[in-house]
């Protein structure tokens, strides 16, 4: 049976690459805000917290963990070469499945409004905003770059 110690959990809260990786999660989101509000002059408090949009906190978040990672364990560990894989993979796939996943729902959501105007077969649309072109997971990526130079400098 494993035992788990509470002083041993509090080690989370003092990890540093999990501290680095949470303020570059509030630094995005509160861009993230900014952006949309420039783009759109409206403030939505849901692009806090929500998926999509520029730039893309998926990509800031995994590049800053495995640039963190590499500062502090050494570009050449096995820990920064799997950090790095897992930041490529979540990327790709913001780009990718999750953009294509967005704009399926558009899609989906302008057949339903057509078609379906008379009988109301649902309560809401789907999700639109899921995933990310390049340009955003990219501007997240250098995002996630400078926050950990700045941020493991700083801590």
């Amino acid at each position: 049976m494993i035992e788990i110690n509470i002083a041993d959990l509090s080690l989370i809260f003092r990890n540093k690459i999990i501290i680095i990786a949470f303020i570059t999660w509030v630094v995005n989101q509160i861009l993230k805000l900014m952006v949309f509000y420039i783009t759109e002059k409206k403030w939505d408090m849901r692009r806090f917290i929500g998926a999509g949009g520029m730039p893309s906190t998926h990509s800031a978040l995994s590049v800053c963990v495995a640039v963190t990672i590499g500062l502090k364990e050494g570009w050449g560990s096995p820990l920064f070469a799997f950090a790095i894989v897992i930041a490529f993979i979540i990327m790709a796939d913001a780009a990718g499945v999750r953009r294509e996943t967005g704009e399926q729902a558009k899609v989906l959501n302008k057949i339903i409004l057509e078609f379906f105007e008379e009988r109301k077969i649902r309560d809401k649309n789907l999700k639109e905003l899921v995933g990310h072109t390049p340009f955003e997971v990219i501007v997240g990526a250098f995002i996630g770059i400078l926050m950990a130079g700045i941020l493991c400098a700083l801590i």
